[in-house]
């Protein structure tokens, strides 16, 4: 077995999701970690026993490294991205992959201009409980999929987690940070295209250099609607609801760490049969963020060659869905894709 040399960008809270759960796998050696803030750099070398540094340029001259994980803020995702593709790296960086359309686009025409790999963490494509869910509704479950319900409000219990918060709204919209995730999801489990959106925003407190909350509504071209609300907020509270209504019956997601009982048996999976009025229950040992099933993904493409799951035009679809969903809350107007 291949062992990887990995370079972390960024030792922040996603950052440090992904170091904990890679840095013991026996295909990967954690080469060095790099964070603006020393002393969060140093602590995370010491969990791993790796180098750290605040700058990641040198460590793109170590031929050790071969693959560069950017756990950065979204603004500096293009220049970081173009820096290891330079350096011959290949790349696993989380979304969204830039905070503007056009340097989405650079983004993206890189990554159709290397020949390194390149993998963008939309994590829910490697969650079991919807890769289950995916199943189903192509298995004709729930019979044509019409409606989809999805919320992903955070309470932000804690004045640190509201600055981190507050820091990833500098950047974008709540719609454009998380809303990457759902619309992929969307296009992945009905094979269709969001075609068309209109949202609005809301701001709950003052201390914000944008709306916190926002609501999109959506149709695709292959007869569903639905909306997608996400919100970020210390008056807020949280909500994780994933429902998915379908011509003959529904099925509703609920987390492990959302189940009044049973919660040792993961996720739950409820599906409702309207012909017979029968409900399944389907339990299933998912990780919610499965870091490292995301760096298998990628270690898989560079070994046998693939273009990956979710693919750059993936991103980039829903990248671009992301960013109309943002333009109609900023403009009041639907947006047709």
């Amino acid at each position: 077995m291949k062992t990887y040399g990995i370079l972390l960008i960024g030792c922040g809270h996603i950052g440090m999701e992904h170091l904990l759960d890679i840095y013991f796998r026996d295909n990967v050696r954690i080469v060095a970690v790099v964070d603006t803030d020393e002393d969060r750099a140093r602590s995370a070398a010491k969990r791993c026993g790796s180098a750290w540094g605040t700058d990641y340029r040198p460590f793109l001259q170590d031929p050790r490294v071969e693959i560069v994980i950017i756990a950065t803020y979204t603004d500096t995702h293009l220049p970081i991205l173009k820096d290891c593709l330079a350096a011959g790296k290949h790349v696993l960086c989380e979304k969204p992959i830039a905070r503007t359309y056009e340097d989405g686009e650079a983004f993206v025409q890189a990554v159709r201009d290397t020949d390194k790999k390149v993998l963008v963490a939309h994590i829910l494509r490697h969650n079991g409980s919807y890769q289950k869910i995916r199943e189903l509704i192509r298995g004709g479950a729930i019979g044509e999929l019409r409606l989809v319900r999805m919320s992903q409000n955070h309470h932000t219990a804690t004045k640190e987690e509201w600055n981190r918060h507050r820091r990833l709204l500098e950047d974008c919209s709540p719609t454009l940070d998380c809303g990457v995730h759902y619309y992929d999801i969307i296009h992945w489990i009905t094979g269709g295209n969001i075609t068309e959106v209109t949202g609005m925003g809301t701001t709950t407190q003052d201390d914000t250099v944008r709306e916190n909350h926002n609501i999109v509504t959506f149709r695709t071209d292959c007869g569903c609607s639905g909306y997608y609300e996400v919100g970020w907020g210390e008056s807020i509270r949280t909500c994780n609801l994933k429902e998915f209504i379908g011509t003959k019956g529904r099925i509703t997601l609920n987390m492990r760490l959302g189940r009044e009982y049973d919660v040792e048996e993961g996720d739950l999976i409820t599906v409702y049969h309207s012909d017979t009025g029968v409900y399944e229950s389907i339990n299933c040992h998912a990780e919610y963020k499965d870091m490292y099933a995301q760096l298998a993904t990628l270690i898989q493409m560079i070994e046998e060659d693939t273009d990956g799951d979710p693919t750059i035009e993936d991103v980039w679809r829903s990248f671009r869905v992301a960013y109309a969903s943002a333009e109609s809350i900023a403009t009041g107007k639907t947006v047709y894709l």
